[in-house]
Formats: C-alpha cells, sequence, structure tokens
C-alpha cells in the first residue's frame, strides 16, 4: 500500500479525483468505484468514508444513486462552481497576463470579529496579498473568482472591490515583495519541482503506460499542484525575481497532464 503524506490528506485526494474525472462521469460516482479509485492512491475505505462524510456536511457532495440504483454522490452546484473556478488556474497554458490590479477593502464590525478572520484566511487562499490593514490586492483577473467565493460564504456586505493600478512611491517590484511572501512561493514552487520533475523524467523513458499508474502519478500531481496556483497568484513576470521557478513548476505539471490525464481516464473507466 502506498503511504499518503500529509499533503495527500484524503480529503483532498477526493475532491481532487472529482475534480480531474468525477465532475465528467454521465451520474454519481458510486461508493464502490470511490473507494476502488481512491484506494489505489493508498487511502483505505473507512478514510475515503469519514472524508466523504465530511464533503457532504460542507454541502460539496450530494448523496444520489446511479442508475443501476448503487449508492453514490456527485458534486454540488456550489462544487461545481468551485472547479470551474479553479480550472482558470490550475490548466492555464501560459503565464498570465498583466491586467492591473484589483483591491479587496473590509471592514467589519467588533461583535463579527469572527468574520474578519474568515475574510483574511479566504483572500489570503485565493492569492489575495496585503497592501495594508484591512486592504488586500491581487491581479484584477482575479476578481471574479474573489467575488464567487465571497458570496457564497455569505462575506460580501463587509466588502468593497475596486480596480486600478499601483502609482507609487516605491516602486511596484519593491512593493509587491512586502505584499506577498515571494520566498515562501518560491519554495513551495521548488518542492513541486522535487517530487514531480523526476515523475516526468520517469514517463519520459516508459516504454508503455500503465492506465493505473497513470491515473496514480496524475492524481497525485494534481493533488500537489492545484494549491499552487492559489498560493502564487500569478504575477506580472517583470515583478518576479530572474531566476523564479513557477514557469518550470508550471511546465512539470503541464507535461504531466498532457501525458498522464486521459491515460488514467482509463482506469477510472471514462
Amino acid at each position: 500500500m502506498i503511504n499518503v503524506s500529509e499533503q495527500h490528506a484524503p480529503r483532498s485526494l477526493i475532491v481532487t479525483l472529482y475534480g480531474a474525472y468525477g465532475r465528467f462521469m454521465p451520474g454519481p460516482m458510486p461508493v464502490a468505484e470511490l473507494i476502488r479509485l481512491l484506494a489505489a492512491v493508498g487511502v483505505d475505505a473507512p478514510s475515503v468514508r469519514s472524508s466523504v462524510s465530511r464533503l457532504k456536511r460542507r454541502g460539496l457532495l450530494l448523496p444520489a444513486r446511479t442508475a443501476q440504483g448503487a449508492a453514490g454522490y456527485e458534486l454540488s452546484p456550489e462544487a461545481r462552481q468551485l472547479l470551474e473556478d479553479g480550472d482558470r488556474r490550475i490548466y492555464a497554458t501560459a503565464p498570465p497576463a498583466d491586467e492591473g490590479w484589483v483591491l479587496a477593502v473590509f471592514s467589519v464590525p467588533e461583535s463579527e470579529r469572527q468574520k474578519r478572520h474568515v475574510l483574511r484566511s479566504r483572500l489570503a487562499g485565493l492569492g489575495f496579498g496585503t497592501a495594508a490593514p484591512g486592504v488586500w490586492i491581487a491581479p484584477a483577473r482575479l476578481h471574479e473568482e474573489a467575488r464567487h467565493t465571497l458570496q457564497r460564504l455569505h462575506l460580501d456586505p463587509y466588502v468593497d472591490f475596486f480596480r486600478g493600478e499601483h502609482l507609487g512611491f516605491a516602486p511596484t517590484v519593491e512593493a509587491v515583495s512586502r505584499w506577498w511572501d515571494l520566498a515562501a512561493i518560491a519554495k513551495e514552487h521548488e518542492e513541486y519541482l522535487d517530487r514531480h520533475a523526476r515523475v516526468l523524467h520517469d514517463w519520459e523513458h516508459r516504454a508503455e503506460a500503465s492506465p493505473e499508474a497513470a491515473y496514480r502519478d496524475y492524481l497525485l500531481a494534481l493533488d500537489s499542484w492545484r494549491r499552487l496556483p492559489y498560493t502564487d497568484p500569478g504575477l506580472p513576470v517583470r515583478l518576479l525575481p530572474a531566476d523564479w521557478p513557477g514557469e518550470r513548476s508550471a511546465t512539470v505539471f503541464r507535461e504531466l497532464h498532457a501525458r498522464l490525464r486521459d491515460t488514467g481516464a482509463e482506469f477510472v473507466g471514462l
């Protein structure tokens, strides 16, 4: 049995599985099939069941019956929206264009300060940087996804969005290094490269492609990758250090996706 690290938590792998394959199935994914597919990446049946229960409580999975009457789960409309929003980042095929900035300015009453914490964590999770207390900044293209997320969480009454450009006084390249922890983001890209560049190298030298092996390596690569386009908001290249590893890690993921996704679909049954 494969050892699943903390990075590959069962709940995360289930979301990744639905994002990669499950949402393209003609109906709900049977529980038995979920267990089979997660076993291939080292997750046992009790962990699958408990993780599905948590995702159900969060409103991301809905119980449903297949056409044959088997118990299964399908994505909620909310979960589908989350995955569609994520597609634009996760499967981007080129470095993002420089389209200016979006500012999120929020004010939460002291009596609801817990929502202040949720707002901060959600904006950070969407890739926003901190320009000043209560003022968050991100590339302008992230506005729609941020709007969807805050509306889903009923946090939109506390936030105003603005779009514009940075005019100083510090050069933008210096300001960006204050708004985001670029060293920490670069480290995550390097860690992805350390793990998955070797996987790509191995596949480039394989004579045959096993559907199960392709599925396993793709699901783990995607599960690791899908967080990175949120940690890294995709800043304009002109504002990044010269040795920035982001495009190298993106290239590794794109190559793995091109090589493994469709072959892995055979193991899933698509």
